[in-house]
């Protein structure tokens, strides 16, 4: 019996060792639906994090709103149950885009001083970010309903898009939108800048009564030495055809926009459906959204509208993790102000960056004897 039994154990072992290899492989074969399910929750996503379907549901009917809101302003069709302002004195909106305090809020309060009917501010604060300075009269009561940004991702595009949108509906006198940061401040007084803008020596004359078309001062290039790499961050050939290689520009973050470039810029669903796509991990080093959908935009919708510099100076020259030269307070100096201001000689720069949160004092004090001094 002894030997019987030892005989059956062995023959059930040799149908399972003759068994196992199908065993095996009905078992992997299983196996592939649950790993196309988990695959996705266990295995780190290859690309950085997406623009949230409700964010770009809410930022649509935003951005119709405030294009209507133009087409009524202009005196276009469609702006139906819109009532257009009285016409006034052109304006600038100046266009915070922060995700920390506005510690140079007391210094834009000087420049802005007794300008009050040809200026708007508007503010998109992180809401992750935790204020601590109350606000100062200019900004207060001007901040916009605003969504999360992120580094190397182009919610930082659909902020200033807010940013544009909001300016364009409360004001249709806005005819100039400045983008700022947090870090930024300004070069020359109030009256300066407004004059500088308004004037524009190199816009064309061709509009039917001979005034000048406003032009928008945006940095447009197409020279940058990493072009490649930044164009492919979000794969290979994703963004064709929309935007092939050749048409592909880069530039600085902040810009002066023209109104009609405003609405322009919140129309547009043909190159956000491009530039909304989040960069790959592996290529996020090269991964600036907001450098180059704008001056993309511009460059092939209105290049000769556009003066191809921007108005706000910035230092490259010792630049860490993509990050600009911070000045500190032993940097600041009269000398340092006449200094950012100069350019190629056919324009002043208004405002520079950027700027440590312990600069305003040396700054304050040099306001209305420097900076303010044309």
């Amino acid at each position: 019996m002894k030997v019987f039994g030892r005989n059956l154990e062995l023959d059930h072992e040799r149908a399972m060792i003759s068994w196992s290899p199908f065993l095996i492989a009905l078992l992997l074969l299983m196996s592939i639906p649950v790993v196309f399910v988990l695959a996705p929750r266990i295995l780190p996503p290859k690309t950085m994090p997406s623009i949230p379907d409700l964010d770009e549901m809410d930022d649509l009917a935003l951005f119709r709103r405030a294009t209507l809101a133009s087409a009524a302003g202009e005196g276009g069709r469609g702006g139906a149950g819109i009532r257009r302002r009285p016409a006034s004195a052109p304006k600038i909106a100046f266009l915070f885009l922060t995700n920390s305090d506005l510690v140079f809020a007391p210094l834009w309060e000087r420049f802005f001083h007794g300008h009050e009917r040809l200026f708007n501010v508007y503010v998109h604060v992180d809401p992750t970010a935790e204020l601590l300075l109350p606000p100062t009269p200019s900004f207060r009561g001007r901040f916009i309903p605003a969504k999360a940004t992120q580094r190397s991702s182009p919610t930082l595009i659909s902020a200033a898009r807010r940013l544009l949108a909001a300016a364009l509906i409360d004001d249709p006198a806005n005819a100039f939108f400045a983008l700022l940061s947090q870090s930024c401040v300004p070069l020359h007084s109030f009256r300066f800048a407004y004059h500088a803008l308004l004037a524009d020596p190199g816009a064309p004359s061709n509009l039917p009564d001979g005034r000048r078309r406003r032009r928008s001062y945006i940095e447009i290039s197409s020279k940058d030495p990493w072009m490649w790499n930044r164009y492919v961050a979000r794969g290979d050939g994703v963004m064709m055809p929309e935007v092939p290689f050749e048409r592909f520009r880069a530039g600085s973050q902040f810009f002066v926009l023209a109104r009609r470039h405003a609405v322009m810029v919140v129309r547009d669903r043909r190159f956000w459906k491009k530039f909304k796509m989040p960069c790959l991990k592996s290529r996020v080093d090269s991964c600036y959204p907001e450098e180059h959908y704008f001056p993309t935009l511009l460059d092939m919708q209105d290049p000769a509208g556009c003066t191809r510099y921007t108005l706000t100076r910035v230092n490259w020259t010792d630049s860490v993790g993509g990050h600009p030269h911070v000045y500190q307070p032993p940097e600041i100096s009269a000398n340092l102000i006449k200094e950012l201001r100069k350019s190629n000689s056919t324009y002043s720069h208004l405002f520079a960056r950027k700027f440590s949160v312990e600069c305003l004092d040396p700054l304050l004090k040099l306001a209305d004897s420097v900076i303010f001094q044309d």
